[in-house]
């Protein structure tokens, strides 16, 4: 599976919250913006409140996860942010993929 693209600069994390849209379920939020970019981005942003590292470890791994199997689904030329929330650490793994792809159905280009 190929290597995500991440988002890494501050000035793409304030792009995302100016002028992306937002979808939230109980377990993430997802901030996107289309862009003119070749590729897609993606930035995970786990909070402490989740837990200690070791949980919020688990939980970006698994959303590495979900997210390179959904690629193809996410396109080119977006930019997005998943932020998880109180309770991601005890969702299932199918949990989590139904989330994610709740979240991402706003993500697709038209």
């Amino acid at each position: 599976m190929p290597a995500l693209e991440t988002l890494r600069r501050r000035t793409d994390f304030e792009a995302l919250s100016r002028g992306g849209s937002a979808r939230t379920t109980r377990l993430l939020v997802a901030r996107s913006l289309i862009t003119d970019r070749p590729t897609a981005r993606i930035g995970l942003a786990i909070p402490a409140s989740i837990g200690g590292a070791v949980q919020r470890n688990r939980v970006r791994r698994r959303l590495r996860v979900l997210l390179r199997a959904r690629t193809e689904q996410i396109g080119v030329g977006v930019d997005l942010l998943l932020i998880a929330r109180p309770g991601v650490d005890d969702a299932s793994y199918a949990e989590l993929g139904l989330a994610l792809d709740e979240v991402l159905r706003v993500v697709v280009r038209s």
